[in-house]
């Protein structure tokens, strides 16, 4: 009598997704395709932020993401993060590496983003885009790969062109665009790969009726991103199949910016 050898199964790797706290969101839309995709999962999240957006406070949304994700065969964590302290993100590695491990992905799709231009904004504004946006990225990045495996990993950071009105969000995603690039150079002797994409316009909860008729208008394809289409780009970018593809600065915007 013979016995067959028991299929022993792949093991999972796990990613951090920043500002995936409502389940609307482009962060959430992101952690349901890599789920599928066989990650555990590390999310953060920050309700002071969703306090000040028109969208408000969802209570129950970081539960019941968790709840979906589980469902779907992923191990979850789910940890508050205030990127606008600079203490933030060392609190928050501690905590993954007692309670998931080591880091194989990471997808930075959290954002201050209150719009006001050139004459307007405040100076506590425009710190405090810097300090979310650009800062804790900045920080993000470099523990990713003081704590990577010898394997390496992969980094995706979402970015925009937003400009004019919009001074601080984009100047701060800016500042981003470049880390993330330097990050590609430095970090690939490591086996990490990083890249910055831009989705264009997606309504996660920000448009009103004038703005997403306009957004709908100027889109190819007449219908305007979800976070499901974000999703499939990151997920094969942090993909063994996608890890040559580094340094880059994508859009994934259904041919919005042509």
């Amino acid at each position: 009598m013979s016995l067959e050898p028991e299929a022993l199964e792949p093991q999972r790797k796990t990613a951090l997704v920043t500002g995936a706290g409502r389940l609307a969101g482009i962060g959430a839309g992101i952690t349901r395709q890599l789920a599928a995709d066989g990650w555990d999962l590390v999310l953060t999240y920050w309700q002071d932020y969703d306090s000040r957006m028109p969208w408000g406070i969802q209570p129950d949304d970081v539960e019941r993401l968790t709840s979906e994700l589980e469902a779907i065969g992923a191990k979850v964590v789910s940890l508050p993060a205030d990127f606008q302290d600079p203490e933030a993100v060392d609190r928050l590695m501690a905590s993954v590496a007692e309670q998931a491990g080591t880091l194989h992905g990471m997808v930075l799709s959290h954002a201050e983003s209150v719009d006001s231009g050139i004459l307007d904004t405040t100076l506590e504004s425009y710190e405090r885009h810097f300090a979310v946006n650009t800062r804790a990225s900045w920080q993000l990045i470099g523990a990713f790969a003081r704590q990577a495996a010898d394997d390496g990993g992969a980094i995706v950071a979402l970015t925009s062109d937003h400009t004019a009105f919009n001074l601080p969000y984009g100047a701060s995603k800016g500042a981003l665009d470049r880390i993330v690039v330097a990050a590609a150079r430095e970090l690939g002797p490591l086996g990490i790969s990083a890249n910055v994409l831009n989705p264009g316009p997606v309504d996660t909860g920000w448009m009103n009726r004038e703005i997403r008729e306009e957004l709908t208008r100027r889109q190819p394809g007449g219908r305007l991103g979800t976070p499901a289409d974000v999703a499939g780009t990151v997920a094969f970018l942090l993909s063994p199949a996608g890890r040559w593809v580094s340094g880059q600065l994508i859009k994934a915007d259904g041919g919005f910016s042509a």
